[in-house]
């Protein structure tokens, strides 16, 4: 290969490389893209959206935004950029109305006293291709006065086991979407599906599903039912000792103190309970037995 060849490849390569360079360069964008996530239960739900500002490090004085940036009744593509990205992977209520798993596209028709929060078919792209045709639920909320914000922000402020708060926050404003699921039974349709999934030799998978049914007070029969499963599997300190917690609470102290006593015969088996978890038991058999 000769020289000047040589030098060719070298100019081709090296402008090769410059382009590749400049393809994957990307400049800041004036509102940042973002996303959150919450679990409720075993629920989650995923927004990824946009945050612009309300005055920005270019600007010198806030703009107007409700009514005037944002207008009012209006479809507002809840962000900036692209659609925002609502998805959540179980069946939901939102405001009391069902909303089936899935990915959405979160829109809003801002009021001056109430905001219409949209869930569209169109997830991605452009919010210029909205269309009310492919929208699948819309509920009404009020709009609350909160302390400024200079960038949208959407979270989670509220969080239980079956509920949880979706807050659009920004310049002076906050709306509030009220987000339930039925957690109890949506625990207890992947319980029966894991125990049925289970291996022969596993005991803790039916103990688990008993363990939450039980301290729920939910479908008690079906809480038996794993239970007893766990201990057909196996039993161990862990399954032994629940059953005495569960007999004890029935009311059947005799048969609680039986089914703890033969838990504490296995502490030295495995899988070995704690120390802490052996003298929780000794101090229970003891208030049972007093209790007779």
């Amino acid at each position: 290969m000769n020289k000047r060849f040589a030098g060719f490849l070298f100019i081709l390569f090296s402008l090769c490389s410059a382009r590749a360079a400049w393809g994957q360069l990307q400049a800041p964008l004036p509102s940042p893209n973002a996303t959150v996530s919450q679990t409720f239960g075993v629920t989650k739900v995923e927004v990824v959206y946009s945050r612009p500002h309300v005055k920005g490090p270019t600007r010198k004085e806030e703009r107007m935004i409700w009514g005037a940036l944002v207008p009012y009744d209006k479809v507002w593509r809840t962000g900036a950029n692209n659609v925002t990205k609502f998805t959540v992977d179980t069946d939901i209520t939102v405001e009391g109305q069902k909303l089936a798993a899935g990915s959405y596209g979160l829109f809003t028709i801002p009021g001056k006293t109430e905001w219409t929060v949209i869930f569209n078919k169109q997830s991605t792209g452009s919010p210029a291709d909205y269309s009310a045709e492919k929208d699948v639920l819309r509920v009404k909320v009020k709009p609350q006065e909160r302390p400024m914000r200079e960038l949208f922000t959407i979270a989670f402020p509220e969080v239980t086991s079956s509920s949880a708060e979706l807050a659009l926050v920004w310049e002076k404003l906050a709306v509030v979407v009220h987000l339930a699921v039925d957690t109890n039974g949506l625990f207890l349709a992947n319980a029966k599906d894991a125990v049925a999934k289970a291996k022969p030799d596993d005991w803790r998978t039916p103990l688990t599903a008993a363990r939450y049914l039980y301290d729920n007070k939910y479908a008690p029969a079906d809480a038996a039912a794993f239970l007893d499963k766990s201990l057909s599997v196996k039993e161990t300190f862990a399954n032994l000792s629940f059953k005495a917690g569960v007999l004890a609470g029935e009311g059947k102290k005799k048969e609680a103190v039986a089914a703890a006593q033969k838990a504490l015969a296995m502490k030295d088996a495995d899988p070995k309970p704690s120390p802490e978890a052996v003298a929780d038991l000794e101090k229970k058999v003891a208030e049972w037995k007093a209790a007779k």
